[in-house]
């Protein structure tokens, strides 16, 4: 049972450390679903492209511009850094390389795993010998995990056996501290808690360090707390407290591109805080390994709204910049104070590694493992597709060969089609995950409807299935006004976020090898007002479409725009680079009354997703 974390985050190797430890693998728990090895689901369409940008950007370059993964690299036997960089650099390159079939990016993959497969010492302990700390090697594991499904390279499993040998006998004289205390599940979200209450949190065990227990990157790998270790102890409160915990951090923390605020602690709801990008990523590993458990629907709606507009709403259109904080009211990225909790001044600029480096080493994770997983099966023999984008799968059911290729254009457009390959006829339950604002969606095999599927469920479809048979979903993707903080108003559609994009002057503040840093300024006006009725069934929302590009997620070129009335507010105002929090809706305005147009999220570089809300009258 005590390599559960592990199991958790590669099942292939459960049954090996069973057999170890004289421990059956299935004294540990089956999820609802299971993860597949790493190269089962291959990106197409666009999502390829991202990863081709990612692998063109600073993911497949930053050991040529950055010292901490260069050559010198404690992870390559060097006398450079020797924490928890090149692991974190190693867990997003190995899932990149495998997935392109990039051999450039293996090779530069394969000088880490070599020479930490090679460091270990006769007493099982691996790595440099400058640092002894746990906490990076659990992100070491964890990117050797994905490595040794890709490759079934013999050395890894023994090398992990030896490890963990060596840390249960060592653990109780060299327990657990700091990062690698709070990072390593140990969050109690089942009972009841408020992480806005910082005076009772200090009275909670495992809580009194209040930087540790506040801190983003913490939180977002705590989520998968609670889903991970059900698979031990088999208890259904440790199955909820994910869902607890996301309630509770969207209740005091929540923002409106499906993150919490942290920059780079908790900092409540106004959409002008920020939030960290190594946060973002966390997330979605916690997401994805937290759906596997529990098979919840809610946990993929996130994990898509995290993929689709926080992640690449933090990086410029050819990832070779990134910001530190992501800000939802983001109106100015330069050298300001404001309004971070803890962080400093160069938070949200983007460059190499504006404030600090954790998330240059850790960004590249969240593409690679959110095309990874888009598929799952279940332990009951059925397909699931847990979340959408251009892909195809090779799966192997009852013995035999299924390949599903997935063409669709979403999130940008609600109609996917799926066409379904066996090797032969098999019949296998097929789970399509319709998502919670997916009210009136369809399914048709074969352009027959199937009985019509309800929002929020895995709409099962089961029969014998053929060479050739078609899978289409066609999602509605009418606007949707969502209410949030101060009753503020943003739009979306399908699990894109809307905002809309202030004219930006971009100014180079410092060149930095391959890359440079930039601060960003806005050369136009931002502070509007939106006349819509969140109450209203159907929106007064104009939908504009154009086709997909090579970039979807940049400005220029956008394939979705929506228009809106709105109204200028001339009394919202910035304060040091920062938009004023936003005024309590409804509010009235004398300006005169226009259409703007809102793009996806991450399109818009500098933004407003918050709005006020017109008064009917105004």
């Amino acid at each position: 049972m005590k390599y559960a974390g592990l199991a958790s985050a590669s099942p292939a190797l459960a049954s090996s450390f069973g057999d170890w430890l004289g421990d059956p693998a299935k004294s540990i728990r089956a999820g609802e679903f299971q993860l597949l090895p790493l190269g089962s689901v291959q990106p197409k369409g666009w999502l390829r492209r991202q990863l081709e940008i990612q692998a063109n950007g600073l993911s497949g370059h930053l050991d040529e511009t950055w010292p901490d993964v260069g050559p010198k690299s404690g992870w390559l036997g060097g006398t450079g850094e020797s924490w928890e960089r090149g692991p974190y650099f190693l867990d997003g390159l190995i899932p990149l390389a495998y997935l392109l079939g990039d051999e450039r990016l293996k090779a530069k993959a394969q000088r880490f795993v070599d020479w930490t497969l090679k460091s270990q010492t006769a007493d099982g302990m691996f790595g440099p010998a400058s640092n002894n700390d746990w906490w990076p090697r659990m992100v070491m594991l964890k990117a050797l995990a994905q490595y040794q499904e890709a490759t079934a390279d013999p050395r890894v499993i023994p090398m992990m056996q030896r490890y963990f040998k060596y840390q249960l006998a060592a653990l109780p004289n060299r327990p657990l501290t700091s990062w690698g205390r709070f990072r390593w599940q140990n969050f109690q979200y089942k009972e009841k808690m408020s992480s806005a209450r910082l005076d009772q949190m200090e009275k909670m065990p495992g809580f009194k360090d209040i930087k540790l227990a506040t801190h983003g990157v913490n939180n977002g790998q705590a989520i998968k707390t609670g889903a991970i270790w059900s698979r031990v102890s088999g208890a259904d409160a440790d199955r909820q407290a994910v869902l607890k915990m996301i309630a509770e951090l969207d209740r005091y923390h929540g923002l409106p591109n499906g993150m919490f605020s942290c920059d780079e602690h908790l900092a409540g709801r106004s959409p002008s805080q920020g939030s960290e990008l190594c946060t973002v990523v966390e997330y979605m590993f916690s997401l994805e390994q937290s759906l596997a458990v529990l098979g919840d629907v809610s946990l993929a709606d996130r994990l898509e709204k995290l993929a689709f507009n926080a992640l690449p709403g933090t990086m410029t259109d050819d990832m070779w910049a990134h910001q530190y904080d992501q800000q939802p009211n983001q109106v100015e990225c330069s050298l300001h104070k404001e309004p971070w909790s803890t962080n400093g001044p160069e938070s949200n600029l983007y460059g190499l590694e504006p404030h600090f480096g954790c998330c240059t080493a850790n960004f590249s994770q969240g593409w690679p493992k959110f095309a990874a997983n888009l598929f799952m099966t279940s332990a009951q023999g059925a397909v699931v597709a847990a979340a959408y984008s251009p892909c195809e799968a090779q799966l192997k059911l009852q013995g035999t060969n299924v390949h599903i290729a997935e063409e669709t254009e979403y999130p940008f457009r609600g109609s996917i089609r799926m066409t379904v390959n066996p090797s032969k006829p098999v019949k296998f339950p097929f789970l399509l995950r319709v998502p919670g604002w997916a009210e009136g969606a369809e399914i048709l095999v074969n352009g027959h409807k199937e009985n019509a599927p309800k929002a929020g469920t895995f709409a099962r479809v089961e029969r014998e299935w053929k060479q050739g048979d078609v899978v289409t979903i066609n999602f509605p993707m009418q606007p949707r006004v969502i209410t949030g903080f101060n009753n503020s108003v943003s739009v979306e559609r399908g699990p894109l976020v809307f905002s809309y994009s202030i004219g930006q002057d971009w100014l180079k503040l410092r060149d930095r090898g391959m890359t440079a840093d930039w601060q960003v300024y806005p050369s136009s006006r931002w502070n509007y007002a939106l006349a819509v009725d969140p109450a209203a069934q159907s929106q007064k929302i104009a939908v504009t479409e154009h086709p997909l590009g090579d970039r979807p997620f940049a400005a220029e070129g956008t394939p979705t725009q929506l228009q809106v009335k709105a109204k200028l507010l001339p009394s919202w105002m910035a304060n040091e680079g920062t938009a004023g929090v936003v005024p309590e809706s409804p509010v009235e305005s004398a300006e005169k009354e226009g259409t703007i147009s809102l793009i996806p999220y991450a399109a818009a570089k500098l933004r407003i997703t918050s709005f006020p809300r017109l008064k009917e009258s105004s």
